[in-house]
């Protein structure tokens, strides 16, 4: 067994930071608060590096990879904070509508011509991004269906992370398509997954701040960063996110391989977002302390990774769940 990540794999992860890096700063995040919660441009760059049919059969115009090979570019779009349903879409949508037998609207997802976003029973009353989604994947009554924009009826919900927009949905199946050969329980596995994979790209992201903030911050006349209590806070985010990160490359593994049983998928899933839920709640608690009163003001960019992590902690089963569901496949 190969424990290690191919040049490939890692030139793919650094071609989507590079292009996150360039195309999502922070200044374009808050500016997708106040327009329709997306970046300028920055689908249409996704979408011409593959990043949107990473998961699609060739057959539809996909790269036909698997989710070990898009779970650390996931990753990358925790890290950059990016509002865009990226994972939801590419990580979900796109094969559950390859696999449900609709190729015309895998093919246009997977060529980002269209947007899709999720609203799975695992996940909640609420969908992430349905206002400007084009087409939604919904389960119903323990089946997918694809059902597009026109034909839903959204009540919008409060969300303290702006760019997290949520919406209740309503629709009616009778003007939905099934999509008959997916499977609602990969779907959900593939959900938690990258929400996972997002947690840890937060964790980092607020790890990074935090040691370049108390490294020029200075108390008493030396950097906050040389006292050795920020310096034991500081080293707990990154053990915790240097633990989790194994565990959500294995559940990558395990949905990708087609001999990993049901039982033993959702086990590792599971243990996955348990581990980086915990790992980015810390990150969230020590980056806020380690700021100060600086971290709560909303116009310091820490706030945007705050909200993100404390939220996709959460999203898809918070820690406590998951841990339930560990004991459940194990017997305990």
């Amino acid at each position: 067994m190969r424990f290690s990540f191919s040049a490939e794999q890692d030139m793919f992860r650094d071609t989507v930071r590079d292009l996150l890096a360039d195309r999502c700063s922070p200044g374009a995040i808050r500016a997708s608060w106040d327009e329709d919660g997306r970046v300028a441009g920055l689908w249409a760059a996704l979408g011409e590096v593959g990043l949107t049919a990473v998961l699609a059969p060739e057959s539809v115009g996909g790269l036909a990879m698997k989710e070990i090979d898009l779970v650390r570019p996931i990753e990358e779009v925790g890290y950059a904070g990016v509002p865009e349903p990226l994972a939801e879409h590419a990580g979900v949508a796109v094969p559950a509508l390859a696999e449900g037998g609709s190729p015309g609207l895998a093919e246009a997802a997977a060529a980002g011509e269209i947007t899709c976003s999720i609203g799975l029973g695992a996940g909640g009353r609420y969908v992430l991004a349905a206002e400007i989604a084009d087409l939604l994947v919904m389960e119903r009554s323990g089946e997918l269906y694809a059902v597009p924009s026109g034909v839903i009826t959204l009540t919008p919900q409060p969300s303290v992370d702006q760019s997290r927009r949520l919406c209740e949905v309503d629709f009616d199946v009778a003007d939905a398509t099934p999509l008959v050969g997916a499977d609602p329980g990969v779907a959900s596995d593939r959900a938690v997954l990258f929400a996972a994979a997002q947690c840890l790209g937060v964790a980092r992201r607020l790890l990074d701040a935090t040691v370049e903030y108390v490294g020029t911050r200075h108390q008493f006349g030396k950097p906050v960063g040389s006292y050795q209590a920020v310096k034991h806070q500081l080293s707990d985010v990154r053990i915790a996110t240097e633990f989790a990160a194994p565990l959500v490359y294995r559940a990558a593994w395990s949905i990708a391989a087609e001999s990993t049983t049901t039982l033993d998928r959702r086990r590792d899933v599971s243990m996955a977002k348990a581990v980086a839920s915990d790992a980015v709640d810390r990150a969230c608690r020590v980056a806020l302390q380690c700021h100060g009163a600086i971290g709560y003001t909303i116009e310091y960019d820490l706030q945007l990774w705050l909200k993100r992590g404390w939220a996709l902690s959460s999203a898809w089963g918070d820690a406590r769940f998951h841990r339930d569901r560990v004991s459940e496949s194990l017997g305990i």
